[in-house]
């Protein structure tokens, strides 16, 4: 059950060809699909998801780690979408969530800056100087995204096993091409492909819980029930109750029966806030 996910900037056409390379091959076609989903279940506004999608994380959103949350909570539904087979993905981050899976054939697709201006131009009403603007600080912003998270660049063409441009290359010659590339051996899923993408899918689902309470955390999927967090940071740092707790969820929503840490508890070194159970409207 092969994987496409498709890259694309605004107006390049991506999601056209997504849309009929899906139908071609009766697959799903996911996109926005996910992020109202995410939104629903961890009950956050989609707009707080694609932004933490999309713009490169400020200063203060590094500090509060909030962006970190929010991915984690898009991972989650992704993977656990993606862990169904016989998909045809068109939006953010998908080629990074699934780099190394040997069943996964992930597509970069570009226009020519002209075509996208006129695209834009057509659709917002805007003058072809602000079209271009626009289309330029999205790319720039995407681009930084992915700098600041994953030090990859999008225009990097070993992100993807193809590049394609809508141009000489029609939609209908790309999906032909593509409904052909999908069909090759080396795309198809084995046991250990799909055991992967379900040891990443459980992985993110643990780390949605585990990013609640420390947001850096990262989590090892040591085997079905056993898991190793690193880079621990916030309450999960050093406070050994917190630990407990963290545990028994674990337990009783994953069957996770061994959490093994880098680091130990640490003593806690801050100060205390007085005012902090204080809402302030």
């Amino acid at each position: 059950m092969p994987i496409i996910t498709i890259s694309r900037g605004s107006y390049s056409r991506g999601k056209e060809v997504a849309e009929a390379l899906a139908k071609k091959l009766n697959y799903q076609c996911i996109s926005r699909d996910i992020l109202v989903e995410a939104s629903e279940q961890f009950n956050i506004p989609e707009i707080k998801l694609v932004k933490a999608l999309h713009d490169a994380p400020s200063v203060l959103e590094r500090f509060h780690h909030g962006q970190d949350r929010y991915i984690a909570y898009f991972k989650s539904a992704f993977l656990s979408h993606m862990a169904q087979g016989n998909i045809v993905y068109h939006g953010l981050a998908g080629h990074f969530f699934l780099h190394d899976i040997s069943h996964v054939l992930k597509i970069r697709i570009n226009a020519k800056m002209t075509d996208r201006v006129n695209e834009e131009v057509k659709r917002e009403k805007c003058s072809v100087a602000d079209a271009l603007y626009n289309l330029k600080k999205d790319d720039e912003e995407r681009r930084r995204w992915s700098l600041q998270l994953y030090g990859k660049d999008t225009k990097d063409s070993s992100l993807y096993d193809m590049v394609l441009c809508v141009d000489s290359l029609t939609v209908d010659d790309i999906v032909e091409m593509l409904t052909n590339v999908v069909q090759k051996n080396q795309f198809q899923e084995t046991e250990k492909s799909l055991a992967e993408l379900r040891k990443r899918a459980l992985a993110a689902n643990i780390n949605v819980v585990v990013s609640r309470v420390s947001p850096q955390t990262r989590v090892e999927l040591l085997s079905n029930s056993s898991i190793k967090l690193s880079h621990i940071d916030g309450r999960l740092s050093h406070d050994s109750e917190m630990r407990r707790d963290l545990e028994r969820n674990l337990r009783e929503e994953f069957d996770i029966n061994d959490v093994e840490y880098s680091e130990q508890v640490k003593p806690y070194n801050g100060h205390i806030n007085p005012f902090y159970n204080i809402n302030v409207h």
